[in-house]
């Protein structure tokens, strides 16, 4: 069904030849979207649709704590976040919160702010000579 949505096949396409640390934006970006999602879920009361997208971020935010590089001094601190996020996303839940929810919104979106603009100031470095991209989506 995807072959017929062009939509679909482009996003497909993008997360297919995307870059590592080009996959920890979209990997944030999905967090954002889901975290979203769920809390117009539970304004809605569609408690399943809110478990669902709750769900899903926690599985973004597994992924992203699984492929930390620990040889660099952030990702120690990136771990504990993450396994606080995982654990109000639980929370959230658990109580259907959407207090607990924003808080989690704000920190991934923090997050993922932080990251692109690491990522445009590693490319202004590139492109002056200064250094060059790690390659590796571990510093996310």
């Amino acid at each position: 069904m995807a072959a017929n949505n062009p939509y679909a096949q482009y996003q497909q396409n993008a997360i297919l030849n995307a870059k590592p640390e080009q996959l920890v934006t979209l990997l944030y970006n999905g967090a954002v979207k889901y975290t979203k999602q769920a809390d117009m879920a539970l304004e809605k009361k569609d408690l399943q649709a809110a478990h669902n997208a709750m769900v899903q971020v926690q599985d973004i935010i597994t992924y992203l704590q699984a492929t930390l590089n620990m040889d660099y001094e952030v990702s120690e601190q990136l771990d504990s976040l993450y396994e606080y996020v995982y654990n109000q996303l639980l929370q959230a839940n658990l109580k259907k919160d959407p207090a607990i929810l924003a808080q989690v919104l704000k920190i991934i979106e923090e997050l993922r702010d932080t990251w692109t603009e690491a990522l445009t100031k590693q490319a202004g470095g590139v492109q002056a000579g200064v250094g060059e991209a790690d390659g590796g989506t571990n510093a996310g």
